[in-house]
C-alpha cells in the first residue's frame, strides 16, 4: 500500500512552511507591571522645620537608607542637588529640597552609622558631600549589576530584570532647578528610591552566589573616598576640535572655551546654552576680526553669540598677537604612557606586552561574567606594560606587579585575579617572535 501524504517520512517542504504557518504564534509576554509608589507621593520637605521632623523619622527607622540626587545637567553649570530623596524601612519616602535649607546636619546626623544604598553612585556622592551628606558605608546598585555581569546596567533596566517591574524615566533630563517642581516629577524622583531597598537584598544574595561578596565589598568601600576626576586641558574635549589645523586654531578654541566657560560659571547656566561647541570650532576655524564678520560667519550661532560678541572677538584678537610659546601643542601633555598604538615603532616589546595583556584580561573578564574595566582599569593595564618592574624573577616579578597595581589604586580582588595573567604577558614579551619569512634551517 502506497504511504499517504500524512504518514509519509519525507513530507514535501512546502507542506511543512503552510502547517507551520497555520498554527496559531505564541502569545507575547504580557508587560512588566508598572512601578508605582506604595505609600503615595510625599510633601516636599522645604523648611528647617520640616527636616527636624523627617530626620526623626528616618533616625527612628532601621536598615540601610536608599539615597538619591536629582541635578539640572545641561540646564546648570554647578552639579549641585536640587532635590534629594531618601527612603528607609519603618520611615517611608522622604522629599528633600536642599536649596532652601538652613543646612543638612540633621540629616547628616539622623543617617550617621547607616548603611545608603545608591545607583552609580560617583554621580550622586559629589553632590551630596556638597551639601554635607557623606556615607560611611555604601551599596551601589549599579556597580553591583557590573560585577554580577548584567550587559545594561541602568535602574530602570535593572528593575525590569531583577524585580519584574517597569519605571517610568521620561524626567530623567528634567531641569531640577525649575520650583515649584511639577508632581509628575516629583512621583518620578520618589519612584527612584521606591525600588533600592528591595533591589538591594536580590544583588546580595547574587552576589553571594557568585562568590563575589568580597569584591563588592572591597569597590563599596573604594568609592567613599570618590572624588571626580580633575580634567587638564578640559578645553581639548569640545567637540570637533580635532579637526582644527594649526596651534592658532587650537588657542583661539582653548581662549573661546576659557571665556565661555567663565560666563557660564558666573550665571550658573551650563556651557553650551551659551556658545555651542561647533560655533567655537568655526570661530577658531575662520577667526573673524570684527563683530560683523562674526556674526556671519556660518555655523557661528547659540544664545550668547550675539550677545558676548564683543567678549568672542576680543578674545580672537588677544590670540592674534600670541607669540608662538604661548600656544597650544597639537598633542595634549600628560604624565603617563604614550597612546599604545604608537608603542609598535617606538618600543615593540612593550607593545607585545600589552597586546597579550589586553587579550589576557579580555578573556578573564568573560570567564568571570564582568565587564574588562570593571576587572581593571585600562590606565593601569597601560602604565604597567609600558614600564613594569625590572626583575624577571617569575615569584618577585608576581610580588612587584601587584605592589604596582595596588599604587595605582588597583582593589585586593583586581591585583589578585589579574597579576598572574599580566606576569605571563611580561615574560612571554621578552621572547623575540621568530619571523616568519626565515625558513628554519
Amino acid at each position: 500500500m502506497p504511504l499517504t501524504p500524512d504518514t509519509d517520512p519525507a513530507t514535501d517542504p512546502d507542506d511543512e512552511q503552510a502547517a507551520a504557518a497555520a498554527e496559531p504564534e505564541p502569545p507575547e509576554a504580557p508587560p512588566a507591571p508598572l512601578l508605582v509608589l506604595r505609600d503615595g507621593l510625599p510633601e516636599v520637605v522645604d523648611t528647617d522645620e520640616g527636616l527636624a521632623e523627617a530626620c526623626a523619622a528616618l533616625a527612628a527607622a532601621t536598615g540601610p537608607v536608599a539615597i538619591d540626587a536629582e541635578r539640572a545637567s545641561g540646564y546648570r553649570y554647578s552639579n549641585r542637588a536640587y532635590l534629594i530623596q531618601l527612603r528607609r524601612e519603618g520611615a517611608g519616602t522622604w522629599l528633600v529640597d536642599p536649596i532652601t535649607m538652613t543646612t543638612l546636619a540633621p540629616l547628616q546626623q539622623a543617617l550617621e552609622g547607616s548603611e545608603w544604598i545608591l545607583h552609580a553612585a560617583t554621580q550622586d556622592l559629589p553632590c551630596l558631600r556638597e551639601v554635607g551628606l557623606v556615607p560611611t558605608s555604601l551599596f551601589d546598585t549599579e556597580l553591583a549589576g557590573r560585577l554580577l555581569g548584567y550587559p545594561r546596567v541602568g535602574l530602570a533596566t535593572l528593575v525590569e530584570t531583577v524585580l519584574g517591574q517597569r519605571m517610568r524615566k521620561e524626567h530623567s533630563a528634567a531641569d531640577w532647578s525649575t520650583r515649584p517642581l511639577p508632581t509628575a516629577w516629583l512621583d518620578y524622583a520618589a519612584l527612584d528610591v521606591e525600588v533600592l531597598l528591595e533591589l538591594r537584598e536580590h544583588m546580595i544574595a547574587e552576589l553571594e552566589k557568585a562568590d563575589k561578596t568580597e569584591w563588592a565589598r572591597q569597590e563599596f568601600e573604594n568609592l567613599l573616598g570618590f572624588e571626580p576626576a580633575v580634567r587638564v586641558d578640559a578645553w581639548r574635549r569640545t567637540s570637533g576640535v580635532h579637526r582644527l589645523r594649526g596651534r592658532r586654531s587650537l588657542g583661539a578654541a582653548r581662549a573661546l572655551w576659557e571665556a565661555r566657560d567663565a560666563i557660564a560659571a558666573e550665571r550658573d547656566v551650563t556651557p553650551g546654552r551659551i556658545l555651542p561647541d561647533s560655533a567655537i570650532v568655526v570661530a577658531a576655524t575662520v577667526m573673524p576680526t570684527d563683530r560683523r564678520a562674526l556674526l556671519a560667519t556660518q555655523g557661528f550661532h547659540g544664545r550668547g553669540a550675539g550677545r558676548y560678541a564683543a567678549t568672542w572677538v576680543e578674545v580672537l584678537d588677544r590670540v592674534r598677537e600670541m607669540g608662538e610659546d604661548e600656544l597650544p601643542s597639537r598633542a595634549p601633555r600628560g604624565d603617563g604612557p604614550p597612546h599604545p598604538r604608537t608603542w609598535a615603532d617606538r618600543e615593540p616589546v612593550a607593545d607585545r606586552r600589552f597586546r597579550a595583556a589586553r587579550e589576557a584580561m579580555l578573556n578573564l573578564a568573560e570567564v568571570h561574567h564582568l565587564p574588562v574595566e570593571n576587572l581593571l582599569t585600562p590606565d593601569y593595564l597601560r602604565r604597567l606594560m609600558w614600564a613594569p618592574p625590572e626583575t624577571r624573577d617569575p615569584a618577585d616579578l608576581a610580588d612587584a606587579v601587584r605592589a604596582q597595581l595596588t599604587s595605582y589604586g588597583a582593589r585586593p580582588w583586581q591585583a589578585g585575579l589579574v597579576t598572574g595573567a599580566l606576569v605571563g604577558a611580561i615574560l612571554g614579551a621578552e621572547i623575540e617572535p621568530e619571523d616568519p619569512e626565515d625558513p628554519e634551517e
